[in-house]
């Protein structure tokens, strides 16, 4: 692969921060990386691009000392490495912030930061608290060094991560989805630290999946498909069209669909809903809103919103301290949800569809086969003492094909299965049950593009069959294409109910931070 010259720091034929060459690793007969090469410079930001599945994660796992590799080799600005663990890459300058955060919450920032480090002599954290704020100062992060993990949002504490690093020296970063919870305005926020990062001679590697961003900050991209590397763009001479049709193979629809709602009437109402958890904090405070018939209802919040607690609630699967949930069947019948179990609510004719956020703890059954988990939806149909294995088999059959699930049987257990493909099985059973409301968590988390689309078709057919949609994502952009109205939560309250067609991304990115009286909770049911 020849030098590719850099918009900024990255001088023309430089040596390279870091270089892997013919990295091939294998998980049995999975070839997850195959011979890829992979150049990052001092002073770039490299987007790493590719569909799930596709190597993205092996490779920066290599790069991090959590795999070895099979074959290939690393280099250090030009020197050869070997990199057995992720204290050798810290060695190396080398730092990775996954998506789940490792802080501990009962400690402050500095406390986490220097948690683990070997220094002579006793602890000083007013030192350590300085250097912090040295750094912060340096790079635009705005910190309160002694801030409790517990009392921070979320993107405080992936500052607190990044922090981390820079602090042990790193100057190779790797950010794996570092915007999927975040707000619009926080992302703006932290592309402006990385732009000084990189403007300060680091090298930055984001993985991740939102094209429009990788536009915005990436210098550079490089995309894998199927465990090789297949192409190694400028970011300013490519668009989302090509970088998409690199990482699928082939073209790419990426227009999201709305048809516009037929004769919409409410299906579920919720009143006054407040939610606690087991400890007494209050999720849902006081919720209102209706969500009905052929429509999306999209749910927008920062992580940890209520989201989770909102559709277990109607699910039946959270208990409720006060208000109401309604369900109205077609011919105008109205039963209440709230105090009903599941089966319960099955029984009224309810038939809600649940795609939960944990798709392995609370949707499928790890050490059940494909077959055995759509029979969890459909073993209660019919009235012999001995299942019948056939509709679930061909239901089976028809979500690995129409979703290309990677698999080598619908016999395989789905806990061999990876992410994204345990979350194609569990996303095509529950739109397969034929529900009159469907309850989306995070549908496509996980997903590749192309199976992203495919996903967004499906909830559109439902919702052109009269299906009252309950959408929560995490993506602002796909949420405001796909959704007839935008239900926002702030801190577990109703924030506003925005129109989709003339939604503006960044007035509900404020909208997610804090509480808007203007059409806020009182907008609810009626509208």
């Amino acid at each position: 692969m020849t030098d590719v010259p850099s918009k900024h720091a990255g001088p023309v034929g430089g040596t390279p921060a870091v270089q892997m060459c013919g990295i091939t690793k294998r998980f049995g007969s999975l070839v997850a990386n195959d011979s890829v090469d992979l150049e990052v410079y001092k002073g770039e930001v490299l987007a790493l691009l590719g569909e799930n599945g596709s190597g993205k994660t092996t490779l920066m796992d290599a790069l991090c000392g959590l795999y070895f590799p099979d074959a290939g080799q690393i280099l250090i600005d030009g020197k050869p490495v070997t990199i057995t663990s992720p204290k050798d890459a810290f060695d190396y300058g080398i730092g990775m912030i996954h998506q789940h955060f490792k802080l501990v919450d009962v400690f402050t920032m500095v406390e986490n930061v220097v948690l683990g480090l070997d220094q002579p002599g006793k602890l000083d954290l007013k030192a350590a608290a300085d250097k912090i704020t040295q750094i912060a100062d340096t790079y635009g992060f705005d910190v309160d060094p002694y801030q409790k993990v517990y009392d921070m949002s979320v993107s405080q504490k992936q500052t607190a991560e990044i922090l981390k690093l820079l602090y042990r020296g790193a100057d190779i970063l790797i950010l794996d989805e570092p915007t999927a919870v975040l707000t619009p305005q926080e992302a703006d926020k932290l592309f402006a630290v990385l732009r000084n990062m990189r403007d300060d001679g680091k090298a930055i590697i984001i993985i991740t999946h939102k094209l429009r961003e990788v536009l915005d900050i990436s210098d550079r991209v490089a995309i894998l498909r199927k465990g090789r590397h297949v192409a190694d763009l400028v970011t300013k001479q490519t668009n989302e069209q090509e970088m998409t049709d690199l990482m699928v193979g082939h073209k790419v629809h990426l227009n999201i669909d709305r048809p516009l709602p037929v004769d919409p009437k409410p299906r579920i109402e919720v009143h006054g809903l407040t939610v606690k958890s087991a400890d007494g904090l209050t999720k849902l405070d006081d919720v209102s809103f209706a969500a009905k018939s052929g429509e999306v209802l999209g749910i927008a919040g920062i992580s940890g919103s209520g989201q989770k607690e909102l559709l277990e609630a109607i699910a039946g699967l959270q208990p409720v301290a006060s208000g109401s949930i309604t369900y109205i069947g077609d011919d105008g019948k109205r039963e209440e949800l709230v105090g009903k179990s599941p089966r319960d609510i099955a029984s009224l004719g309810v038939a809600l569809s649940f795609v939960p956020e944990d798709r392995l703890g609370m949707g499928l059954v790890a050490n059940m086969d494909i077959t055995d988990n759509m029979m969890l939806r459909s073993y209660r149909v019919g009235s012999s003492p001995f299942a019948d294995r056939k509709p679930p088999r061909q239901l089976a059959e028809k979500v690995v094909e129409e979703l290309d699930v990677q698999t080598s049987g619908i016999s395989d257990p789905v806990r061999r299965m990876s992410g994204g493909n345990v979350q194609k099985v569990l996303v095509g059973r529950e739109i397969s049950s034929s529900p009159t409301v469907l309850l989306t968590a995070y549908a496509v988390r996980g997903l590749d593009i192309n199976t992203s689309y495919t996903i967004y078709d499906l909830i559109n057919e439902q919702k052109k069959r009269g299906v009252a949609v309950v959408y929560v994502g995490e993506d602002l952009d796909v949420l405001i294409a796909l959704a007839d109205r935008i239900l926002v939560l702030c801190d577990g309250k109703v924030s506003g109910i925005v129109d989709g067609r003339t939604a503006d991304k960044n007035k509900v990115g404020m909208m997610m931070t804090e509480l808007h009286e203007e059409g806020g909770a009182n907008d609810g049911a009626e509208h």
